[in-house]
């Protein structure tokens, strides 16, 4: 909490389809002297005999079923024209492609449901949270307690335990015990964490639940980079921290 992690490599991207790399079909047009586009002779006669190709009117001759006629010459260049059938086939076929991509653009804006993290503080707590006092302390730092904790509040210098979710002002988690499962223990006041953090455990007691309003100059000098599933944490921005005072190892033994 106290440091940025940095970001994990980007991965390659899903939507790069095979199909999007597979080259063209040769063309069947010739040249005057009969060699093809592609061989090596003609490659000087290519441009100009391109140009009068594009010109070229290519009659379809016969019925469905019957095969492929040679076209009309025009310009010196044979075009090749296809049956109905090859024909209708292309079509039926472009349009299935282009249905098919229509459906996976549709489903890639769509995009899947928002991921739910855990939170300590969840709708029900939000709305009654609207209704408790604030609490404003001489350094900036303000503070709502969810709920009071009954246990004993922790020294300067002890190590507590303690679940948190770090949020930026408009409610987007970019840290959290909760996903990692384990609770965060640290020295309270000895400058490990956030001051806004130290200071706003430091009068928490064993047991209670307590949203920081932590100012920009109590929170990350640096900023934290963002990272998938993160927001960016912009440096000394105002930041919010729900805590949950779990207990404090040495002193409770005691």
């Amino acid at each position: 909490m106290a440091a940025a992690s940095s970001t994990p490599a980007a991965a390659a991207s899903p939507l790069l389809l095979p199909s999007a790399s597979r080259p063209l079909p040769p063309s069947r047009a010739r040249l005057p002297d009969g060699r093809a586009f592609g061989s090596s002779s003609g490659g000087r006669a290519l441009s100009s005999a391109a140009r009068r190709c594009c010109c070229c009117r290519c009659e379809a001759a016969g019925e469905a079923g019957t095969p492929p006629q040679r076209g009309v010459e025009n310009g010196g260049v044979h075009c090749l024209s296809t049956t109905r059938r090859s024909v209708l086939g292309a079509a039926v076929g472009a349009s299935t492609l282009g249905l098919g991509l229509a459906a996976l653009d549709n489903a890639l804006a769509a995009g899947l449901p928002p991921e739910e993290k855990p939170k300590l503080c969840d709708a029900a707590c939000e709305n009654e949270l609207e209704n408790v006092p604030m609490v404003t302390t001489e350094s900036g730092l303000q503070y709502k307690d969810i709920k009071v904790g009954e246990g004993p509040s922790p020294p300067v210098g002890f190590q507590v335990a303690a679940n948190y979710v770090a949020m930026v002002p408009n409610g987007q988690i970019f840290d959290s015990s909760l996903e990692k499962g384990r609770p965060y223990i640290f020295r309270v006041g000895s400058g490990q964490v956030v001051k806004g953090l130290d200071e706003g455990i430091l009068s928490m007691k064993v047991g209670g639940l307590r949203r920081l309003y932590i100012p920009g100059p109590l929170a990350f000098p640096k900023g934290l980079t963002s990272a998938p599933g993160r927001p960016r944490v912009p440096p000394s921005s105002p930041i919010v921290f729900d805590v949950n005072l779990l207990y404090i190892p040495g002193l409770d033994d005691e």
